[in-house]
């Protein structure tokens, strides 16, 4: 078996703009979404293609956010609303001005733009991508993609997409925004950046939380993002002065629940699989950080998949540990700042005994080695995706063992740590300074000038274990990855736009002159791609590419159906 799955994240992105408070936010968010598309329609102009966005948008219609895995269904009037992600925002004149937003922003052109009366909140791009807004945030989903590079590549791509939203925005007369890839605003706020893998139906969601929470609970020394400051206000951790490994552990409180912005879980019990859900399960994930370093994305894709692989198989080591929410947070608190030196601290990071619950203790490099050690058995050889994987968790591994400070350029919390620490020591500055704090929030800027993670990560990329080069990141912008049924999406929205009734991950609808009704394509399993669609993406035009799309997923759906009885025979 393989590393290889559908995979994809998602990106909520910090904003300010001078002088705004948080309640403009949302709008701001509705800006930068609108501006884009306009930018996007000018794009499909000029290069002679049909528009770009489809007349009704995203297709709510197969959207579950309230079924639990665990076998219920949260009542809609129970529901906290950032649950309720199954309508769409509506960003008016009127719902502005309710939520205080200022007059002098209310009255800029871009809400004009195009002489719409709302600004557009939600898009679907050529690159299979989802840009919308999520509550108060601007939103990147990246198209589903098949291997941990490719997660990497269309994850950077969201970043370029968002700055040149922002850029857009400006352009039209907004105000400037600025951009963070970040994952709190280190007051009491945290937003996500989230992971989606598709897993078997067959195993049990209580073997995958099981097998997975020691896991989740220790990967942060691999690919967390490193925060100025220990706790949050109000919150269940006291807050107070210091860095730790991670900017999202402090707001974990469960092991196990549906909800993403409040009472956050470790594992997130979301049952909303975007696919055949006879077949599929969508494991959501949430207890991750926003990463700007290939290798720390890369590896959280790649590590994440070969552990699922092992739960898949029932092959999964059984490490438990006695208090998962305690130690996702002591982990993130375990540097000694009052080491000598930099590389002293880092040295000494991560080293404390976590409590198993069979009374003994192990710590999280030992836990994440029993996993890699079990993945190498079980999966080493299988293909180059899967060796390449098993590689860069075990050289990533061996540096945090040996040498912590020599990952700089592909473990985005050293990178930050050795900027904020190396500021610290050299001007003799408290670690309450708003000199770290402004630097930890610099190094999140998506700006490629004023951003310190951009340009470090163009600095570093030599040295980097996992080379992911701009001219990537600009292509996978407009162009969908070929492997998946994204590619159907993007060039649904590329050649034929003005055809398109809406797109959704699971479903495409167009609008033909021949047809009396609306023709809806449902792509039940995201991995057909390549040869399968072929045919489809050469078709002449719409109706053709629907048909063809629509007998490549009848085709492809009973080729699994066959493997699938023939794996099941006695």
């Amino acid at each position: 078996m393989s590393v290889r799955r559908p995979m994809g994240g998602e990106t909520e992105f910090g904003l300010t703009s001078a002088g705004l408070t948080q309640s403009a936010h949302t709008y701001l968010s509705a800006i930068l979404v609108s501006a884009y598309a306009d930018a996007e329609e000018e794009r499909a102009a000029a290069e002679g293609r049909p528009g770009f966005l489809p007349s009704g948008g995203w297709d709510y219609s197969t959207e579950r956010p309230l079924r639990d895995a665990r076998g219920f269904t949260v009542p809609r009037r129970q529901a906290h609303p950032s649950q309720l992600t199954d309508a769409p925002a509506v960003v008016d004149a009127l719902s502005v001005a309710a939520a205080g937003t200022p007059r002098s922003l209310r009255s800029q052109r871009a809400l004009a733009a195009r002489g719409r009366d709302e600004l557009v909140t939600n898009t679907v791009l050529t690159n299979g991508a989802r840009f919308y807004v999520d509550h108060a945030h601007p939103e990147y989903s990246s198209p589903e993609v098949m291997t941990p590079r490719e997660a990497a590549v269309w994850d950077l791509a969201g970043d370029v997409v968002a700055m040149r939203a922002a850029a857009a925005a400006e352009a039209a007369g907004a105000p400037r925004i600025d951009l963070f890839k970040n994952n709190t605003d280190s007051k009491s706020s945290s937003y996500g950046t989230h992971e989606n893998y598709l897993v078997d139906r067959a195993v049990p969601f209580e073997s995958l939380a099981e097998g997975i929470m020691a896991f989740f609970v220790t990967r942060q020394v691999l690919c967390g993002a490193g925060r100025v400051g220990v706790g949050v206000p109000g919150g269940p951790v006291e807050a107070r002065p210091g860095f730790q490994i991670s900017q999202r552990a402090d707001f974990m409180e469960e092991l196990v629940g549906l909800e993403t912005t409040l009472r956050r879980p470790i594992v997130n019990a979301r049952d909303e699989p975007h696919s055949d859900e006879s077949r599929f399960r969508r494991l959501h994930v949430i207890v991750g950080d926003a990463n700007l370093l290939p290798s720390s994305i890369t590896v959280r894709f790649a590590a994440t998949s070969l552990v699922l692989r092992l739960i898949e198989d029932g092959i999964c080591p059984d490490v438990r540990l006695e208090d998962p929410v305690d130690a996702i947070r002591s982990l993130s608190h375990d540097i000694p700042l009052e080491a000598p030196s930099t590389a002293a601290a880092l040295a000494g990071a991560f080293r404390s005994p976590l409590r198993l619950d069979t009374g003994g203790t192990t710590t999280a490099l030992a836990v994440q080695r029993t996993y890699l050690d079990a993945a190498r058995r079980a999966y080493s050889g299988a293909d180059a995706e899967t060796d390449e994987a098993l590689t860069l968790w075990g050289r990533l591994l061996d540096g945090l063992e040996t040498d912590p400070l020599s990952l700089a350029a592909d473990v985005d919390w050293i990178a930050k740590f050795r900027l904020v620490d190396g500021l610290r020591r050299r001007d003799g500055l408290a670690w309450d300074d708003v000199k770290l704090q402004a630097v930890d929030l610099q190094y999140a800027l998506l700006d490629a000038r004023r951003g310190l993670g951009q340009r470090l990560r163009a600095a570093g990329s030599a040295a980097s274990l996992v080379s992911v080069t701009d001219e990537e990141v600009l292509e996978a912008v407009h162009r969908a990855p070929a492997s998946t049924r994204a590619a159907a999406r993007g060039h649904a929205v590329s050649s034929f736009a003005d055809s398109l009734v809406s797109a959704s991950w699971d479903t495409l609808t167009f609008s033909f002159a021949s047809a009396s009704a609306p023709t809806r394509i449902v792509l039940p399993d995201p991995s057909i791609g390549g040869a399968a669609l072929a045919p489809a993406l050469g078709a002449a035009d719409a109706e053709s590419f629907a048909e063809s799309l629509a007998r490549a997923v009848a085709a492809h759906t009973t080729a699994l159906s066959a493997d699938h009885h023939e794996r099941s025979a006695p």
